[in-house]
């Protein structure tokens, strides 16, 4: 299934590497926190990050879940 940012059209196969997804509320799986949103970034989750995002400034592990990916020097 996949999931549009309701803010720049980007499609991601899960809604948490959007902008703006969908209203699921889910943990993050890399700290545990309940009810997380789009813009949750833990320590750990930074730590992974490789990309970010020339339009929207999102940071995102994998390219294709970015709309301007660029790599994270």
């Amino acid at each position: 299934m996949a999931y549009t940012c309701k803010t720049c059209g980007a499609v991601a196969k899960a809604p948490g590497h959007l902008c703006n997804p969908c209203d699921d509320k889910k943990k993050c799986s890399f700290c545990g926190a309940p009810q997380v949103d789009s813009n949750h970034i833990c320590k750990d989750k930074l730590a992974a990050m490789k990309y970010v995002c020339d339009g929207c400034g999102r940071v995102a592990m994998e390219e294709e879940h970015l709309c301007k990916p660029t790599p994270i020097s």
